[in-house]
């Protein structure tokens, strides 16, 4: 494989730290340096190991005129608005592609004002209510001719504010906070009033689109799936040809700024499992890939740099490499005997056996012409803990499993194979490096077994706990009750309840007590550190103990919802007295928005997203489910029970969800390792696995689980992106539990209130200050655990420049091209 970038020397010292990208759709990724500078600051050691690029970067005059780049994508966009629910990252790579992009991602994953757009951008004034005034670049033009202006943000502003409902908008944040929009002193300028302040105006109007396309419901639901009737990027689109899955950019011939190198770039949609094949076949010159066809490569250039060609390698380590001399000589011997069916039979083997050696010499031959770039994405893997009910409802049983887990482990496992760095990372809201970055780990802990032992005691969950009679309704564990036979001194026992229930009220006050103290305490404790963040969380879940541990109750123990035939529209029903168990989908009116982050999350792990937002979206119909036999659970070999971890006579059992498909081996390893670190505190898993397309619709989306795995992509504007992720959520009108995108139903209306506060401050150090604050109290509500940053892995043929990893930032498309080639006359390529 290629080289990783290497590690960063010198002296230590300050510069801006950047943020992290606000979307996964384009092909970004990260790699960490190996090494932290002694002597450093947190702070400084962190941007030390900050995200570099690995896609062969090169000056534009090092990079070859024209050509055609055959770039994988997962599948042909089935919208090309990004801001539907089933934009997928094809969607986005065209519109980075082909529209404008007033700021644009650096390598430090910071907003950079584009000036192909923009000649300034700022915040013009602060009171008495902010106002951003843009001045547009005076070449910037449609490609019907039309300059690009005021109407067009006025449209896109109209289309996303939430104000009109025809518009079928998957995300619209902070374009809901515009109060107007106006003409600046000519055409070329541009002012925004904000109705209250907004933090994250940077994120707005990229990808821009024309007016055509937003200024009506109908042009911005249909019109703009299959068509763009007008673009303003370096390439236009040019033509989408489903019947060969290919999409195809051509130079803007319009484009007023520095032109694109290449004559044209071809989508072409190979799923991951067929581009290990289209590579061998020579088809694509760039394609994200597996780990094993990463390997392949590296084998085929080591080959290569060895002298052995692909013949030689197949007989090495292909299909030829099992053939000792001996079986060849019995071979040919039985292949030219007198027994006549014999002959005929392993002839037939070794025509079949010769085939596959000269495909494997061919194909290894092609791969020794790719290099692998490799990096670490801006995405990270989480453990989520789903807390609505069950044992995870108590917030010291999600701490257990969060101390019960090494996460550097996990990290390494993965990580290490590819030579790439494996420090776990230590925030939900930024990657290391980042300029709202800061290791919040500590508000929950590390790995601690006996810390998670003692934490699963406090909770009532001890070792013959599962072989206890079950406590009856209204008695306490362990009361006279329990002991005395019901006919017996029955006044006395009525008594005994009597006490029961005023100790219990008196406990009722205390805990009220508790709860307003935590409310008061959490209004006083904005600049409260890590160790606040403890408390706080403590606090928080004080006051609703009482009310999980009631909906607790035994439910459909054989059975595992994944699909659901009420009627269309109408919010799942509560379950009956029999199942304990309510299924509550996200409203209605949040499902598009729902569905669109939920795609970018399931793409990233089991490449069906689009399908899923499709799905969802275009129905309004919320989250499906119906019954089925719980058929696929993986057995566990449970200890003695009178060992096992148990209360009130129920053992300790977590379901632990995981995707099936070819694409998820990687988590379904991490999963196992999962087991068994939690087997040795005493928590008992059972594994499922579930199809890839049913894993988020039917399970995560539908809080189906107790334990899942899947990734988040990071973002430059945590303060808006992230907030939806880890909202409280709350009860709606239709009766259903609007999750937003906090899929493990785990939050606090102070972690709320600090996102709202950061997106609302227009001092950038406070606005950071408030998003590490929010994250130490996301870490210590454990709902959700990071456990490693993404590997991504990009085959490119050696000649292509500018293109593979890229870090943080977004591709710069007219810079990508092939090398010029030597010739005696110079530089040059032919393409």
């Amino acid at each position: 494989m290629s080289q990783i970038g290497a590690p960063r020397g010198g002296t230590c010292s300050r510069s801006p730290r950047s943020r992290t990208l606000r979307s996964v759709a384009t092909l970004t990724s990260a790699v960490l340096a190996v090494t932290v500078l002694a002597g450093c600051s947190s702070d400084e050691a962190d941007e030390a190991r900050a995200a570099a690029q690995d896609n062969a970067p090169a000056a534009r005059d090092k990079v070859a005129d024209g050509g055609t780049l055959r770039w994988a994508v997962d599948a042909l966009p089935t919208t090309l608005n990004t801001f539907q629910a089933d934009a997928d990252g094809t969607t986005s790579r065209i519109a980075g592609a082909v529209l404008p992009s007033l700021y644009t991602i650096d390598e430090r994953g910071r907003p950079q004002r584009n000036p192909d757009y923009l000649e300034s951008a700022q915040i013009a004034e602060t009171e008495p209510k902010q106002v951003v005034l843009y001045k547009l670049n005076q070449q910037a033009v449609w490609s019907d001719g039309r300059e690009i202006g005021a109407a067009d943000f006025v449209a896109q502003w109209r289309a996303l504010s939430g104000r009109d409902t025809a518009y079928w908008t998957a995300r619209n944040s902070g374009y809901e906070r515009i109060e107007k929009i106006e003409r600046g002193k000519n055409d070329l300028e541009v002012r925004v009033t904000f109705s209250k302040p907004y933090a994250d105006w940077q994120s707005l109007f990229t990808p821009l689109y024309p007016k055509q396309v937003m200024g009506s419901p109908d042009a911005f639901n249909d019109g703009a799936r299959t068509t763009l009737k007008a673009t303003a990027g370096p390439f236009l689109l040019k033509a989408i040809d489903r019947k060969n899955g290919d999409v195809t950019l051509a130079r803007n011939p319009r484009w007023w700024g520095q032109p694109a190198k290449l004559d044209s770039m071809v989508l072409t949609a190979v799923p991951r499992a067929d581009r290990a094949d289209a590579l061998a076949a020579g088809t694509l010159d760039l394609a994200e890939i597996d780990r094993s066809t990463a390997e392949r490569i590296s084998l085929a250039l080591r080959d290569a740099r060895a002298g052995r060609n692909g013949a030689q390698a197949a007989l090495a380590h292909g299909p030829g490499a099992s053939i000792t001399p001996s079986k060849a000589l019995k071979s040919w011997a039985l292949a030219h005997g007198s027994d006549e069916e014999k002959a005929e039979e392993v002839q037939a083997a070794r025509e079949k056996n010769q085939k596959a050696i000269a495909a494997y010499a061919t194909a290894q031959d092609t791969l020794a012409k790719y290099v692998v770039r490799k990096s670490l994405e801006p995405a990270y893997t989480q453990l989520s803990l789903n807390g609505e009910s069950g044992p995870l409802a108590d917030e010291r049983v999600r701490r257990a499993v969060a101390r019960a887990i090494n996460r550097r482990e996990l990290a390494e496992s993965v990580l290490k194979p590819l030579g790439l760095p494996a420090d776990p990372p230590g925030s939900h809201l930024a990657l290391a490096g980042q300029a709202a970055y800061a290791d919040s780990s500590d508000a929950l802990g590390s790995q601690d077994t006996a810390e998670a032992r003692a934490l699963l005691a406090d909770a009532g969950w001890v070792p013959g706990g599962a072989v206890r009679k079950p406590v009856e309704a209204g008695t306490k564990a362990g009361s006279e009750a329990e002991k005395k036979a019901a006919e017996k001194k029955a006044g006395e026992t009525n008594g005994e309840k009597a006490g029961e229930t005023a100790g219990e009220k008196e406990k009722a006050g205390e805990d009220g007590a508790k709860t307003e103290g935590a409310k008061t305490d959490g209004a006083k404790t904005e600049g409260a550190d890590k160790e606040g963040a403890k408390k706080d969380a403590a606090k928080d879940s004080a006051a609703t103990d009482a009310k999980k541990q009631a909906e607790d109750t035994a439910s459909d123990e054989g059975l595992y919802i994944v699909g659901d035939d009420k009627p269309a529209g109408r919010p799942a029903a509560p379950a009956g007295p029999e199942s304990g168990t309510e299924i509550l989908a996200p409203a209605a009116a949040a499902a598009r928005q729902s569905a669109a982050l939920l795609a970018r999350a399931e793409a990233l792990d089991t490449g069906t997203g689009a399908h899923a937002a499709q799905t969802v979206a275009r129905t309004d119909k919320g989250v499906a489910g119906a019954y089925a036999p719980r058929g696929t659970a993986a057995p566990v070999t449970a200890p003695e029970a009178g060992k096992a971890l148990g209360k009130d006579g129920k053992a300790l059992s977590l379901r632990f969800v995981l995707p099936s498909g070819p694409g998820s081996e990687a988590l379904r390893a991490v999963g196992d390792r999962i087991v068994r670190m939690l087997d040795a505190v005493g928590i008992r898993t059972e594994v499922t696995k579930v199809s890839d397309d049913s894993f988020f619709k039917d399970h995560v989306a539908s809080g189906d689980y107790d334990l899942a795995l899947y990734s988040w992509p990071a973002t430059a504007f945590p303060a808006t992106d992230a907030r939806p992720i880890f909202a409280k959520p709350e009860p709606a009108s239709d009766g259903s539990l609007l999750v937003e995108q906090n899929y493990s139903r785990v939050g606090t209306d102070r972690i709320d209130q600090l996102f709202d506060q950061a997106a609302g401050t227009l001092d950038e150090e406070e606005a950071r200050e408030l998003v590490r604050q929010a994250d130490a109290r996301i870490w210590a509500a454990a709902g959700s655990i990071p456990l490693y940053q993404r590997p991504q892995l990009v085959a490119a043929k050696a000649d292509v420049l500018n293109a593979g990893a890229w870090g943080l930032a977004g591709p710069r498309y007219q810079d990508i091209g092939f090398k010029k080639k030597e010739t005696s006359k110079g530089a040059e390529r032919t393409p």
